[in-house]
């Protein structure tokens, strides 16, 4: 925490957070040295057509602003330059690519219960998706091209009415930078910016979420209707005559009253549901298991000798004794928490000679139903 980072500009992780996480943008040159990006647009392409990735094509012709979702074939993007402009835009892209995946672990110091997923948009010359605003924290990395960033911390956030982006009516620039490759822009929620190709261009984007209260809300209610169970039907043997049968009973409003106030929670159970619904894949992720798998025995003697590796996919999460992986929860005794909290931390382990029955028999669950595998030599999962 008190490493100056050159990620960060030379600040330290408690400098950042101190002074400019959710508080102001910050600009670092050359944050990631060498870096030229992960893809070619081609590739990028590529990735947009499969058919579990979510992907979206903008195009604006005239200021005629468009979009477009998956899925899409090679020949969506074939003289795409001829009909204006445009740019694709690939979310998750660390679920499919590794080295998107070693991108985001740069990262780490933000908790993993906030990561969204890596977003990498190409856009050739005049390219973007025009000026806007976003309510999550994001962290863009510039791999090839260049791309010219215009921002502002203004507080009119009204937006162009039908338009089938979140456009600003209103856009007023601030502050204006030309990027480069490894250079690296840090937005704050709200920060109202907008990114123009200068040649063709590609920008990694680590997006942090910022789930809405009512979302959080809502879903928490989901979540309890499965764990609460209140004894007992509505009874009313002391039933009076009414003058207005058409009026609800003060008794009855009373005793169903009662009743609800019975559904209670504590800390526990809303950490439970954070744990759950944050580590919950998104509805297009799919895991696929071993087609070959390992025995039991087997699979302790590879934690053995090679250890193991999360899926690109799977979300793990951990709070005070138990496990959250994609979507369960796992509560644990303290060594195994331990172990588990730092597969979760790293996304692997190492070979370790002598790991637990309970956790050996967990990660074998959790590899039989594709969540990680062995680690092979290259530090991926075999």
């Amino acid at each position: 925490m008190n490493t100056k980072l050159a990620l960060l500009g030379g600040l330290t992780v408690k400098e950042f957070l101190r002074d400019y996480w959710q508080k102001k943008p910050l600009l670092v040159r050359n944050a990631v040295p060498g870096f030229k990006g992960l893809l070619d647009p081609q590739q990028l392409i590529g990735l947009a057509c499969r058919d579990d990735v979510q992907a979206r094509l903008v195009t604006n012709l005239n200021n005629n602003w468009a979009v477009r979702s998956e899925p899409f074939v090679a020949k969506d993007f074939v003289g795409l330059s001829k009909k204006g402009k445009w740019s694709v835009l690939v979310q998750g892209v660390n679920h499919f690519l590794p080295a998107g995946a070693e991108l985001v672990k740069r990262f780490n110091f933000i908790p993993h219960a906030r990561l969204d997923d890596l977003m990498v948009s190409y856009a050739p010359k005049g390219g973007g998706v025009g000026p806007h605003f976003d309510i999550y924290d994001v962290f863009l990395v510039q791999g090839l091209g260049r791309r010219r960033w215009q921002i502002s911390t203004q507080k009119d956030q009204t937006l162009i009415e039908g338009a089938p982006l979140r456009l600003l009516k209103d856009f007023r620039v601030e502050q204006e930078w030309i990027v480069e490759a490894g250079d690296l822009l840090y937005l704050p929620p709200h920060c109202a910016h907008n990114g123009i190709a200068e040649d063709d261009c590609m920008s990694y984007s680590i997006g942090f979420r910022t789930p809405w209260y009512q979302e959080l809300a809502e879903q928490f209610l989901i979540y309890l209707q499965d764990r609460i169970e209140i004894e007992g039907t509505y009874a009313d043997p002391d039933l009076k005559p009414q003058a207005h049968p058409s009026e609800i009973g003060a008794d009855m409003l009373r005793k169903v009253a009662q009743a609800i106030r019975k559904v209670q929670w504590d800390d526990e159970d809303v950490a439970n549901f954070i744990g759950c619904y944050l580590s919950e894949p998104k509805p297009h992720i799919f895991f696929e298991s071993p087609a070959r798998p390992l025995s039991a025995a087997r699979f302790a003697a590879a934690l053995q000798t090679r250890g193991v590796t999360l899926d690109l996919k799977t979300q793990m999460l951990c709070k005070d004794g138990t496990v959250f992986i994609n979507g369960d929860a796992y509560p644990v005794g303290k060594t195994a928490y331990r172990v588990l909290r730092e597969l979760a931390d790293a996304r692997a382990l190492a070979a370790v000679e002598k790991m637990p029955r309970a956790v050996a028999d967990l990660l074998h669950e959790w590899y039989l139903d594709g969540y990680l595998a062995p680690t092979t030599k290259a530090g991926r999962k075999s």
